[in-house]
């Protein structure tokens, strides 16, 4: 089984609830957190999967990454040469679409080249230093980065401006008629640093829990 850790501690929802008054109603009306981080691990594989789950339900995405790892007759994500090694045919033959393909070979690449870090290495590394590095990989953009930083590694200060749903929950939050841009929920975003993973969280809750 896979550790987990609590996301948050009672710091980031004490500073929430403290920023402001609607902030506090969303928190004390969705509850405490129930977000639990899992450990990352191999950074690359987290990427793969990344990769392949990208605009995919869980099931079919599951099916296709099971599949991938049956090329190589492995149960593990298979490793960088691995992928280089095999043509496009074959990994195509997963279900990846091509563009995905040429994503998984860029990975590959970039990996064997040295760009991307391993975990140790990688946690030592600033947020924006982390986004830099990783989306230098073909399909990997900020967003998949942020998720990462956020679910995976426990960041506690990401805020992904660019994400639909926090846009449209903040915008709900603070009455606005139309949906906020990301410069506006950048600005908004301030007062809830340096926990702004966990304002994330609360905003995504609350469309899960809206009536």
């Amino acid at each position: 089984m896979p550790r987990t850790r609590p996301a948050f501690d009672s710091a980031a929802v004490d500073h929430l609830r403290r920023s402001d008054r609607r902030m506090r109603a969303l928190v004390d009306r969705v509850g405490p957190p129930t977000l639990r981080i899992e450990a990352l691990g191999d950074p690359y594989a987290a990427l793969v999967r990344s990769i392949v789950y990208q605009q995919l339900h869980g099931k079919a995405a599951a099916t296709i990454l099971g599949r991938l790892c049956a090329l190589f007759a492995a149960e593990t994500i298979p490793r960088p040469e691995q992928i280089l090694a095999a043509t496009t045919e074959r990994l195509r033959s997963a279900g990846l679409s091509g563009a995905k393909t040429a994503a998984l070979q860029d990975l590959a690449r970039k990996s064997a080249d040295g760009l991307i870090p391993g975990y140790r290495s990688l946690a030592r590394m600033a947020d924006d230093a982390i986004v830099e590095r990783l989306t230098q990989v073909r399909g990997i953009g900020r967003w998949s980065v942020e998720m990462l930083l956020l679910f995976r590694m426990g960041r506690p200060d990401v805020w992904p401006t660019g994400d639909f749903a926090v846009r449209k929950s903040y915008g709900v939050l603070f009455g606005h008629d139309e949906m906020p841009g990301p410069r506006e929920v950048e600005a908004g975003g301030e007062r809830w640093r340096p926990f702004r993973s966990a304002a994330a969280w609360y905003l995504w809750r609350a469309l899960d829990t809206a009536t």
